[in-house]
């Protein structure tokens, strides 16, 4: 047995406890108790962080010299590059519920350290965004020190969690050199186009540069047949920027006046609310920034089969870009007053086939066809219901008109919602079949979704059978519904019925077969061409903010936007008199935004030299919105001090690049929660093939493999007002009938499950952890809770049970009276080898596959074997403290070194199980007689089946129930069965 091989500090003796001297610990302490795991915990990470001990290197650069004392030397044949999801540094700090991806990650990239991987895992800031300026508008204190504050109190609470982070890689998106890199991706997507017919018609962005000069040359003649010379700078540069990836444009945007600024479409909730604030958002036409993401839309779809995402994630993008594949139909509105010819509106649809039972035609109210087809009275005939009783169209659309301006798109186009329209006073042709149908305007119906203008086919469409229903419009078939069908809208497949004209006949075909014969005929006859439409609009990039990045753009006294060189990056925020946006009421739908930036006007107006003389010019006072530091941050982790380039492109190649052809490369694994489906993880995509058409980068996606976490919840209590109460006081108890009951303060609660915060007074933070039971328990519990992508409910009560597992495993390894250490230097016994073995496989595999509540499970089981020994031997232990290491690593570490090893246990080989013990001395087969089991018997793995059989007849039991009887058939499935079929 091995006693004493590291000192232990016994009061007076001036002894260390650990790898370093000077510590003293009162020798009553040698249990493994909340105190001594805090005092182990502080010195490990500063030991940590003195050695460098997770600082990955890199190929070239500041960070590719020599590994500190700890590392394995040089670059790892393999690498690994893991990320989390960019933290927002919150006031409120963090509850148990933020650290679970962290841990996660952390352990998993532990893991692979050990495994010889090269790992890269840093964690920055995504530090602009709405809720410091919000405190900023409440306290008048700069939104730069909240975030600040925020920023180190979280990097306090993250540092006691023991993260294997390399700090050299750490950011914050508002640093000044960070701010400067995103402005320059910026000005890289400002001076692009994008080429649909560029990479073999695959399309992709390439320099503006290029495309002025197929403009000039005359190899891209221009609309009107003018040279590019004879333009005007201001209409050359009106060109450039319907093809600029980055453009301002005069469209309709999400206006919400109770934040004072615009939001994206993602920005905005089902509800046709703003996702922060919950404040109405409406639809105005202001000038703003754009980016034209929409260019994208088929590699954002197409790309999605190239990355090892959840399918859910990967479906939410598809359906947000939403490519359909349809036909575009011309439907013409003949005598229109005071036209020569007749007027005409498009429609996009995929049951071009379902034409011939298309009996109206609907048009958004902000359809620009609507203004030159009203009359000025009602045709004869109309129906009352109709004209919605007004005297006429002009009357009637223009009333509606503004009622609809109100609403949100959202709101517009709501499940439950009634869908109101009022005619136009036109009608227009159906080109398969010449009929006459009005032409109404609805609001379901908006202008930023394909045409702007549907056809209704009310037999084929529930919507358009309800409108027709309230508006007293025919209904035709044109699909044959089951004979069992009661009514109303038919939406399911069927043969074609009530559709032919002169020239074509879809009847009794298939849909597909239809939908072709009937597309051929349109083209033919001019009235349709096959296309694909997209729900994708461009993003909008402009935000009314102060706390932002601020666009590297001025204006001329043209107002054309000129991008600023280089040199002059970054642009940093100027101080200004006050922080807030324009007060506005939320209703008020008139209001126009007014940036914070516009009040310093000697940082707004400013006078440059960009290359012709100094100038004159305007600033732009918008700023970008907190969605672009995030859209390229995980490229400043691989070269985060380059002050040249982004990231040098041997660095990116190494930690992003594709390791096989066909591969689209990206960070190796990326863990967040579900939330940044659409948002963030499409933004980008976006700026990063951008990057990659543009040569700055060898991956063309960001994130090879994305795992989204599950959620810790935990219980809320309300009293009898309502009213929150703290979840920590509450008392439960069992009444008579064994149901549990809750009270606080003598009086009943009600108990509720959701989110954990501080409004409903259940907030539970590391900190109180940390206290209470220690990092190592924290983290050992946060990985035991259950499948990391399942949602759990918290329960500070049952933490307890992970502290007492470390406290075995410390009690293997550690006399809690003397501190000495006390492992026996004995072999061990073959049942023990065997199920060390076992689980070395096993924790192998469930640490690669993330799936750390079963690694947990069986690192228990073999510490509770190891507890009923008298002392534990040596050559299980350590490998038990190895394969700990992940989940509890200063635990580990403190093990590892009282055990006799020098250096961190962080390069240490990951055990491998050797395959002698995998296999069991004997298992069990099974004898059935008649196909009831008679006998049991312990055989070998790789007993063969005749073998097998002899044994099995020869049992005694078998024997017995046979009872004299002859043996008709004998199935053997060696090692685990023989079943016997008896004579007569």
């Amino acid at each position: 047995m091995t006693q004493g091989t590291q000192p232990v500090d016994v009061p007076g003796s001036g002894a260390s406890i650990g790898a370093d001297p000077g510590v003293s610990i009162d020798a009553a302490h040698f249990r493994y108790t909340s105190s001594l795991a805090a005092e182990i915990e502080r010195r490990w990470q500063d030991r940590w962080e003195r050695e460098g001990t997770f600082e990955a290197p890199n190929p070239v650069g500041d960070l590719a010299a020599e590994p500190s004392a700890g590392h394995v030397g040089g670059l790892a044949q393999d690498k690994l590059f893991i990320m989390d999801m960019f933290p927002y540094p919150s006031g409120k700090g963090l509850h148990v519920g933020h650290p679970l991806g962290y841990i996660a990650t952390d352990v998993y990239g532990r893991y692979h350290r050990m495994t010889g991987h090269n790992v890269l895992h840093a964690l920055g800031y995504d530090a602009f965004g709405l809720p410091a300026e919000q405190f900023a508008v409440q306290t008048g204190q700069h939104p730069r020190v909240t975030t600040d504050q925020n920023i180190d109190n979280m990097r306090r609470q993250l540092r006691r969690l023991g993260l294997a982070h390399d700090a050299r890689r750490s950011f914050a998106t508002t640093d000044p050199e960070f701010v400067r890199w995103t402005q320059w991706v910026f000005l890289q997507i400002f001076n692009s186009w994008y080429d649909p017919e560029a990479a073999d018609g695959r399309g992709q962005a390439r320099p503006l540069a290029e495309l002025i000069e197929q403009f000039a040359d005359g190899s891209r003649p221009l609309p009107d047949g003018r040279s590019w010379d004879a333009l005007s700078s201001r209409e050359q540069n009106d060109i450039l920027s319907g093809y600029r990836l980055a453009y301002v444009s005069e469209s309709p945007v999400n206006w919400c006046p109770g934040l004072g600024t615009v939001l994206a479409n993602e920005e905005v909730t089902a509800e046709g609310r703003s996702e922060r604030g919950n404040f109405p958002v409406f639809t105005r036409e202001l000038r703003q920034w754009n980016m034209r993401i929409s260019a994208y839309a088929d590699r954002l779809i197409d790309d999605l089969d190239r990355v090892d995402w959840p399918e859910a994630v990967r479906n939410m993008q598809r359906n947000w870009i939403g490519r359909s594949h349809g036909t575009e139909i011309r439907f013409d509105i003949p005598d229109v007053a005071g036209h020569s010819g007749p007027e005409s509106f498009e429609v996009f649809t995929t049951r071009p086939d379902t034409l011939f039972g298309a009996t109206f035609a609907v048009l958004a109210p902000e359809h620009q066809l609507i203004d030159s087809i009203v009359p000025e009275q009602w045709p004869a005939g109309t129906k009352d219901a109709w004209t919605g009783g007004y005297h006429s169209p002009i009357e009637a659309v223009s009333v509606y008109r503004n009622v609809a301006a109100e609403k949100t798109d959202l709101e517009r186009q709501a499940d439950g919602r009634a869908k109101t329209g009022v005619f136009t006073g036109a009608f227009a042709t159906n080109p398969i079949n010449g009929a006459r149908i009005p032409v109404f305007i609805a609001d379901y119906v908006l202008t930023g979704y394909g045409t702007g203008a549907i056809m209704a086919v009310p037999g084929e469409d529930a919507r358009d059978c309800a409108f027709a229903e309230t508006y007293e419009l025919p209904v035709i078939r044109t699909v044959q519904p089951p004979e069992d069908f009661d009514g109303g809208a038919y939406t399911g497949d069927g043969a074609m019925i009530n559709s032919a004209n002169d020239e074509i006949s879809l009847n009794g075909l298939a849909k597909d077969q239809a939908k072709a014969l009937a597309i051929d005929w349109l083209v033919s006859k001019g009235a349709g061409t096959a296309t694909t439409t997209y729900r994708l609009r461009d993003w909008l990039f402009s935000r009314q903010r102060y706390w932002g990045e601020p666009f590297p753009i001025v204006y001329d006294e043209d107002n054309q936007a000129i991008a600023l060189p280089d040199s002059m990056l970054p642009v940093e925020l100027p101080e200004v008199p006050d922080f807030s946006p324009k007060s506005f009421e939320p209703d008020d739908v008139t209001s126009e935004p007014e940036p914070p930036l516009g009040r310093n006007h000697e940082w707004v107006h400013v006078d440059l030299d960009l290359g012709d003389g100094v100038k004159r010019y305007r600033r732009e006072t918008n700023t970008m919105p907190n969605w672009a530091g995030s859209s390229w941050y995980e490229l400043r982790y691989t070269d985060p001090n380059n002050q040249d380039v982004l990231a040098d492109p041997q660095n990116e190649k190494y930690w992003m690049g594709p390791r096989n052809a066909g591969e689209a490369g990206g960070v190796d694994l990326y863990v967040g929660g579900v939330e940044h489906a659409v948002l963030h993880l499409l933004y980008g995509r976006f700026w990063h093939k951008v990057l990659f058409d543009l040569g700055h980068v060898s991956s063309e996606e960001p994130f090879h493999k994305l795992f989204n976490q599950g959620y810790i919840q935990a219980y809320a209590f309300t009293d009898s007002r309502g009213s929150y109460v703290p979840a920590a006081d509450v008392v439960e108890e069992i009444d008579d009938d064994g149901n549990p009951t809750y009270s606080y303060n003598g009086e009943p609660v009600n108990r509720e499950y959701g989110k954990m915060g501080k409004s409903l007074k259940n907030m539970v933070t590391p900190d109180d952890m940390y206290d209470e039971f220690g990092a190592d328990t924290f983290r050992v519990y946060e990985m035991s809770m259950g499948p990391l992508d399942d949602s759990r409910p918290w329960e500070t009560r049952a933490v307890v049970g992970s502290q007492r597992f470390l406290q075995r495993v410390w009690r293997l390894a550690v006399n809690e009276e003397t501190g000495e250490l006390q492992v026996s230097d004995d072999e061990a016994d073959v049942a023990t080898r065997r199920l060390l073995h076992k689980t070395i496989e096993g924790v192998g595999n469930d640490m690669g596959g993330m799936r750390f509540n079963t690694v947990v499970a069986k690192l228990i089981v073999l510490t509770n074997h190891l507890t009923k020994s008298n002392i534990a031997p040596r050559e299980v232990v350590e490998p038990l403290v190895l394969m700990l290491a992940p989940l509890a690593p200063h635990l580990a570490e403190e093990l590892w070194s009282r055990l006799g090893h020098e250096t961190t246990l962080a390069f240490q080989a990951f055990p491998v199980a050797d395959p002698t013990y995998l296999v069991d001395d004997t298992v069990t087969c099974v004898v059935q007689v008649a196909g009831k089991v008679r006998a049991r018997l312990e055989v070998v793995p790789n007993v063969d089946d005749s073998a097998l059989e002899k044994l099995a007849l020869e049992s005694p039991a078998v024997q017995k129930s046979l009872d004299g009887r002859s043996v008709r058939k004998v199935i053997v499935r060696a090692p685990k069965l023989v079943n016997i079929v008896p004579g007569a």
